[in-house]
C-alpha cells in the first residue's frame, strides 16, 4: 500500500475554516502512483473514519487517520479500467462520533456541476434560464451502482474570502465548505442523497472577516416568515393549461379585452392557501367576469405588512399560502377558467435583512455601492446596481423564471419611476448626474429594455406593464426605437384627475370639468392601462365609496357611474378587490374584505353592474380594439360643463359605434338633447329596416321613415345613421341600487343636427349615473 501523501497543516486548516477556495484539491479521492488513491474527508468531531469502497473483488474498508484540522485520510485501491486507465473506485464514509455512527456519501468526489458555457454566460451577464444553475437543483450522476442522486449548491459571491453550505444535512455546522469555478465569481457543491425539503443557507466569509449566513439568492422555496431558511424543492405538477398556452402564443394580449381584478392574496378571504384560492377565488372571478386577476407581489418577503413589496427571495413563491406547486395549481386552474394572471414584480429595490440580499458577500454586491444611488430614501431600501451585468441578468433572468416555470402572463412592474430618474425623490446634493449630465439613470434604462425585449421574445403573448408615473417618453415604446418596450402603461394621471374631480360636490364639479376631458389629450401617446389600485385605498385616503361625497345613496350612485365611465374610457381598466362591492371602509391587509356588506342591496348592485359591466365589455370590442387608437374615440359632449355631462363614442375596428353618456351630477336631466354618430355603410339599410317596423307616429307628424326619406342629409357619412339605439346598460336600473331613470331601454334617434351632427336623440339622463347606448338591429 502507498504511502500517506503529506498536505501542509495551514491548507488542513484552511480547509476546516471553510477559507480555502477549492477544497475539493484536497478532500475527495485524488490518485496516488501505482494502483492506489486517496480519500480525504472532512469530520472534525468524529472519533472513527473509516472509508468503504466498492469493487470487483467486493467491499473493502480501510480505516482513516487524522491529518489535523479535523481532515481523515485514508489510501484504497485505485480501479484500472481496461482501457488502462485508473480512476477512484466508488465509496462512502463511515463516521463514528461518540456512540452515534453514520454512513454517507462524498460531496467531494463529483465534478463541477456548471459548465464552461455556463460560467462563460453567467460572467457575461446573459444566462436567461440562470434558475438552472444557481440555487438548489436536483442532479443526478451515473455510477456503476446506479444514478447517484441529489442538490448541487451554487451561489454567485465573487468577494467572498469562503463560502460554506449549512443546513439540515449537516446539522447546520460548518462541515461543507464549497469550491470557487474561477472568475465568475461562483461556488458549487454537489452534495449526494438529500432532495425536496432541505433546509438551507449559505455561509459566506466576506473580505471583512466576518461570516454571514445568507438566504439563497435563487431559492426556489422558502421557510414560512419569520424562519429565513432556503428550502430544496422540485416541481411535480402536471399542468393543464396547454390550450390557454397555444391561444396566448397566437394572439396579441395587448389588443384584447382585459379587465383585471387586482388581488392581496392574505386579506382576500384570510386563511385560505393557494389550493384553496384556486377553486374560491377562480370561481369569484368568473362569476364577476374579470379577463384577469394582479396579485400584489407574491415572492418571498419577511415583512407581510410591506404587501410583498420588499422581496427577499425574488424566485420563490411565498410559502405562507404553501408550496410552489401549490401556487402552480393556483396558476393552472385560473388558465383553465380561461383567466389570465398578472404578478406584481418589484425590481426597483429590496430590503436591507441581514440574511437575504444586503451585502450579500460582505460588500455591496446587488446594491449599488454609492449611496446616492444604492439606497432609497423613501422605503428604507437598497437599490440594485442596474450596471452590474450580473446583477441585471439576475432580474432579467427573473422575469423569465415566473414566465416559464409558473405559465404566469404578465408582469406588472412596480415603481419604474423610481428607477428611470436618479433624482427620484432626492434633494439638490443627494443624487449625482449620469455621463451626460442628465437625471436619467441609464443603466436602469438598459436594463428595462432588456427585460422587456427578453420577456416578449422568450415568451409570445406575455405582456410587461409599467407602474410609471411621470411623463417619460415611450414606456409603450419599441425597444429598436429607443422605447421602453413595456406593452402597457398604468394611468396614473387619469385616476389622480378622476378621484380628485369625483371627490368634488357635484355642485362645485362644473369648475373642474375640464379634469376629466384632460386625459383624452394624452389617452393615445401610450398604451395605457386605467388603474384604481390598492394605493387608493389605504394611508387615510378612504375607500372609493368614501371618496364620493352625499349621502350612502349618492355615494354608491357615484361609484356606479364612475365604474361605467372607466370600463367605457379607452385603454384597459384594474380594479381593486372590495371596490367591485362599494367596501365601505378603507382596506387593511391584517383584515379580511368586508364581504357582509353584501347583505345589503345596494352593495350588491355595485357588484351586479360590475358583474353586467364586464360581460358588456368583453362581447362589444368597440370598447377595447381601439383602445390605443384615435380612431376608436370620438366626442359627442365635452364641454357641458353646467350638467357636468359627457358624452362619446367608442368605435370598433369596423367602425361600429357605442356611445357612452355619464351624468355625474346628482340630479336627472329630462330631454336631453345627445348627437348621435353614424354607423358604418353596411349597416344603413338595417338601421332603415329597423325604423320601418316602429309603432305608427301621431297622424300629424310624419312617420319615422317618412323623416328619414324627405329630410336625411345626402353625404355618405350622414347617412349612415341608426335609427334605433339599445339602452345596453343604465348603472341608475333599480336591480343595481338606482331610481330607475332611463328611457324604457331604447333611445329613437332623430335627424335634428345638433353639435354639428346631423342626427341626435332626445333622452332621459340618469342622476349619478351613465347610459351605454348601442345602435339596433345588429
Amino acid at each position: 500500500m502507498a504511502d500517506l501523501p503529506d498536505v501542509d497543516l495551514e491548507i488542513l486548516t484552511a480547509i476546516a475554516s471553510g477559507t480555502h477556495h477549492d477544497p475539493h484539491t484536497v478532500l475527495g479521492p485524488h490518485l496516488l502512483d501505482g494502483p492506489w488513491a486517496v480519500v480525504r474527508a472532512l469530520r472534525p468531531l468524529a472519533d472513527e473514519v473509516v472509508v468503504t469502497t466498492s469493487g470487483a473483488g467486493g467491499d473493502t474498508e480501510v480505516a482513516a487517520t487524522h491529518e489535523g484540522a479535523g481532515v481523515w485520510a485514508a489510501v484504497v485501491p485505485a480501479i484500472e479500467a481496461p482501457d488502462g486507465s485508473r480512476h477512484a473506485p466508488d465509496y462512502r464514509i463511515r463516521t463514528r462520533s461518540g456512540t452515534e455512527t453514520w454512513t454517507a456519501d462524498d460531496p467531494y468526489r463529483f465534478l463541477p456541476t456548471l459548465g464552461e458555457v455556463d460560467l462563460h454566460l453567467i460572467g457575461e451577464g446573459r444566462h436567461e434560464q440562470l434558475w438552472q444553475v444557481l440555487g438548489a437543483n436536483l442532479h443526478r450522476y451515473p455510477s456503476a451502482a446506479g444514478d447517484i442522486a441529489g442538490v448541487a449548491f451554487a451561489v454567485w459571491a465573487p468577494n467572498a474570502r469562503g463560502v460554506r453550505l449549512v443546513g439540515d444535512h449537516n446539522g447546520w455546522g460548518g462541515t461543507h465548505p464549497m469550491r470557487s469555478l474561477g472568475s465568475a465569481g461562483v461556488w458549487e457543491l454537489f452534495v449526494p442523497d438529500v432532495g425536496p425539503g432541505l433546509r438551507y443557507k449559505f455561509e459566506i466569509l466576506g473580505a471583512d472577516g466576518v461570516w454571514r449566513a445568507k438566504a439563497d439568492p435563487l431559492a426556489k422555496a422558502t421557510e414560512q416568515p419569520p424562519a429565513t431558511a432556503s428550502v430544496v424543492t422540485a416541481s411535480t405538477h402536471e399542468w393543464h393549461d396547454d390550450a390557454w398556452l397555444a391561444t396566448r402564443t397566437a394572439t396579441d394580449p395587448h389588443s384584447a379585452p382585459l379587465s383585471a381584478y387586482e388581488v392581496h392574496l392574505g386579506s382576500w378571504r384570510p386563511g385560505l392557501g393557494y389550493r384553496e384560492l384556486a377553486e374560491q377565488l377562480t370561481a369569484y372571478v368568473s362569476e364577476q367576469g374579470f379577463t384577469h386577476v394582479e396579485l400584489l407581489p407574491v415572492a418571498e418577503h419577511p415583512y407581510g405588512g410591506s404587501w410583498g413589496y420588499q422581496v427577499t427571495s425574488y424566485y420563490a413563491p411565498t410559502s405562507r399560502f404553501g408550496s410552489p406547486d401549490d401556487f402552480r395549481h393556483l396558476v393552472d386552474q385560473l388558465h383553465q377558467a380561461g383567466i389570465g394572471i398578472i404578478l406584481d414584480w418589484v425590481p426597483a429595490h429590496f430590503p436591507r435583512d441581514e440574511f437575504a440580499l444586503a451585502r450579500f458577500d460582505g460588500s455591496p454586491l446587488y446594491e449599488h455601492p454609492d449611496p446616492r444611488r444604492g439606497e432609497q430614501q423613501d422605503w428604507g431600501t437598497l437599490i440594485f446596481d442596474f450596471g452590474r451585468r450580473e446583477v441585471r441578468n439576475f432580474l432579467v433572468a427573473n422575469a423569465t423564471y415566473w414566465f416559464e416555470e409558473f405559465h404566469v402572463d404578465a408582469l406588472r412592474v412596480d415603481a419604474v419611476a423610481s428607477m428611470l430618474y436618479l433624482d427620484y425623490s432626492r434633494k439638490e446634493g443627494e443624487w449625482a448626474p449620469n455621463v451626460h449630465g442628465g437625471r436619467e439613470n441609464l443603466e436602469a434604462i438598459a436594463f428595462i429594455q432588456e427585460a422587456n425585449a427578453t420577456a416578449y421574445r422568450r415568451t409570445p403573448g406575455v405582456m410587461m406593464i409599467a407602474e410609471e408615473s411621470t411623463a417619460f417618453p415611450q414606456v409603450t415604446g419599441p425597444t429598436s426605437s429607443g422605447g421602453l418596450g413595456f406593452g402597457l402603461k398604468w394611468n396614473m394621471g387619469w385616476m389622480n384627475d378622476s378621484l380628485r374631480y369625483l371627490a368634488e360636490d357635484p355642485y362645485n364639479r362644473r369648475y373642474h370639468h375640464g379634469e376629466l376631458t384632460f386625459s383624452l389629450v394624452y389617452a393615445f401617446t401610450e398604451q395605457f392601462v386605467l388603474p384604481i389600485s390598492h394605493d387608493e385605498v389605504v394611508h387615510g385616503k378612504g375607500s372609493l365609496l368614501g371618496k364620493m361625497p352625499g349621502d350612502r345613496w349618492q355615494q354608491l350612485a357615484g361609484v356606479r357611474s364612475f365604474l361605467a365611465y372607466q370600463w367605457t374610457h379607452p385603454g384597459k381598466q384594474l380594479l381593486f378587490m372590495g371596490c367591485e362591492f362599494a367596501q365601505e371602509s378603507e382596506w387593511s391587509e391584517s383584515d379580511g374584505l368586508p364581504w357582509h356588506l353584501l347583505g345589503d342591496a345596494g352593495h350588491v348592485g355595485v357588484q351586479h353592474l360590475v358583474r353586467d359591466l364586464n360581460a358588456l365589455y368583453r362581447a362589444t370590442p368597440a370598447l377595447w380594439e381601439l383602445d390605443f387608437d384615435p380612431a376608436g374615440f370620438e366626442w359627442l359632449e365635452a364641454d357641458d360643463a353646467d350638467h357636468n355631462v359627457l358624452a362619446y363614442v367608442r368605435r370598433s375596428r369596423s367602425g361600429d359605434p357605442v356611445v357612452v353618456v355619464v351624468n355625474f351630477a346628482g340630479v336627472p336631466h329630462e330631454g336631453y338633447r345627445l348627437p348621435l354618430p353614424t354607423l358604418p355603410l353596411a349597416e344603413q339599410a338595417a338601421s332603415v329596416e329597423a325604423a320601418s317596423v316602429e309603432p305608427a307616429s301621431p297622424s300629424d307628424e310624419p312617420s319615422l321613415v317618412e323623416r328619414v326619406e324627405t329630410t336625411s342629409p345626402t353625404s355618405e357619412d350622414e347617412a349612415t345613421v341608426a335609427s334605433v339605439w339599445r339602452e345596453a346598460l343604465n348603472t341608475d336600473a333599480t336591480v343595481y341600487g338606482g331610481s330607475g331613470v332611463g328611457n324604457m331601454g331604447r333611445v329613437q334617434a332623430e335627424p335634428v343636427p345638433h353639435h354639428g351632427r346631423a342626427w341626435s336623440a332626445v333622452v332621459r339622463v340618469p342622476p349619478l349615473g351613465a347610459l351605454i347606448l348601442i345602435p339596433e338591429p345588429r
